[in-house]
């Protein structure tokens, strides 16, 4: 008897050894936050939300004309207002919860089911709360970025109803088909921090704006210069600190990744500043305060894709053509098409996105951030044809859709100012207030 119950005691523990594993894997498997990596997504987060307040909104406050300059600031701290307010009621869910390849499900509809500890799956060492602000930030600054395409001549409600609804038609299914496990994400299209998702987004549809819109009042006759360089100066000083928290936290935690990210962020928008500096020296004969800030973004903007792809040498090249080909299109390109785009929206950030976009796949290495995706082998032809792919993907449904909200809005509200009210300007005329 008593062998039997040693037996079956024999049995229990042995089983017991089996079963211990089994929990023990099941407990590890189980999310567990990363302090250090909430940690930088926190900072990241606040970065990339002091690139759009006050960041863009001095960078582009400065470029126009003083009679303009708080119209120009109120539509990046409204917008910054609006678009959190639709990103908690369906944007996140739309782009960032499991649906179709086209669009999120609803899920997170109203920010339901959200917990202090839960986790998103793309992010799952730090909490869901941190993860949707961030991307949240992105949600931000892409539909302000905009605005410098129409500056001084948009109204300000059709502003609102446009950015709403661009938000939610455009931005959100394209960050799901890049990010959100949307089908350009499965084709192996590779946009680390946001060069479709966020500048070719923003930069199409700021010169189908311009288009539809048309010029300012006296455009190529009166002078349009900018009434205070400082501020921009001040601007893109501060976007440029921000990038760090827009390419190096789109590591998601901190990491050798998030590490290589800032440190590529860096090098491109140096060399960009410079080569726009000294192509505007040689064919213009002096290098230019808003030339040089350009060029700087444009680099910036260029890197973002290719910012957990590539190294500091693929950076340099990224930055270089960039700032060439930036200048070219806020220039040549703009004067040759003759489309009045305020800020060049278009020419910094939708080609410096496309620039970024190609040469992703150019430069991109394996070994720093392309492990697992789809046909990537340290920059080949396949993957500059992927890339090309989803570009013109998103360039498409882009364009087609901001027009289309367009019309609507002119439709039933109208788009533009009043030609008296244009000449008199936007801060008195939309907001009752001046700058004296």
């Amino acid at each position: 008897m008593k062998r039997k119950f040693y037996a079956l005691l024999a049995g229990l523990g042995a089983a017991g050894s089996l079963l211990l594993p089994a929990l023990a894997l099941a407990a590890d498997e189980k999310p567990k936050l990363d302090t250090g990596d909430t940690a930088w997504m926190l900072t990241s987060t606040a970065l990339v939300l002091m690139m759009t307040i006050p960041g863009l909104a001095l960078f582009y406050g400065g470029m126009v004309r003083r009679k303009n300059v708080l119209a120009t600031v109120m539509q990046s701290f409204a917008i910054t207002c609006l678009i959190s307010v639709l990103w908690l009621i369906i944007g996140y869910s739309l782009a960032f919860t499991p649906g179709s390849t086209i669009i999120g499900g609803l899920d997170r509809i109203f920010l339901r089911g959200l917990t202090l500890d839960g986790v998103h799956e793309l992010a799952k060492t730090i909490p869901e709360t941190v993860y949707l602000c961030f991307q949240l930030t992105f949600a931000i600054i892409t539909p302000a970025l905009i605005a410098g395409a129409f500056a001084e001549r948009m109204k300000f409600s059709a502003m609102m109803w446009f950015m709403a609804l661009w938000s939610l038609i455009v931005y959100a299914p394209i960050a799901h088909w890049v990010w959100g496990g949307g089908f350009l994400g499965s084709w192996g299209v590779l946009d680390y921090a946001g060069g479709t998702v966020v500048h070719i987004n923003a930069g199409v549809a700021g010169v189908v704006c311009a288009l539809v819109i048309g010029k300012r009042k006296g455009f190529g006759h009166d002078n349009m210069a900018p009434h205070n360089l400082v501020y921009s100066v001040i601007g893109a000083s501060l976007l440029w600190v921000g990038w760090f928290g827009f390419n190096a936290g789109s590591a998601g935690g901190a990491s050798g990744n998030a590490g290589m990210a800032m440190a590529v962020t860096q090098f491109a928008a140096a060399a960009a500043a410079l080569a726009w500096m000294f192509a505007e020296w040689v064919t213009r004969g002096k290098p230019s305060v808003l030339g040089v800030i350009s060029g700087a973004v444009a680099g910036l903007v260029a890197i973002t894709p290719a910012s957990g792809f590539v190294n500091p040498m693929g950076a340099l090249v990224i930055g270089i053509v960039a700032g060439l080909v930036c200048f070219w299109g806020a220039t040549g390109l703009k004067h040759a098409m003759g489309y009045d785009d305020s800020l060049d929206a278009f020419g910094v950030h939708g080609i410096g996105g496309f620039v970024g976009a190609i040469l992703t796949g150019v430069f991109a290495i394996e070994v720093i951030g392309g492990e697992g995706k789809k046909g990537l082998i340290d920059g080949n032809a396949g993957q500059v044809l992927t890339q090309l792919w989803g570009s013109l993907v998103c360039i498409a449904w882009c364009a087609v859709a901001t027009f289309v909200i367009l019309k609507i809005i002119d439709a039933l509200i109208g788009l533009r100012v009043t030609a008296e009210e244009e000449v008199e300007g936007l801060d008195i005329n939309l907001h009752g207030e001046t700058v004296h």
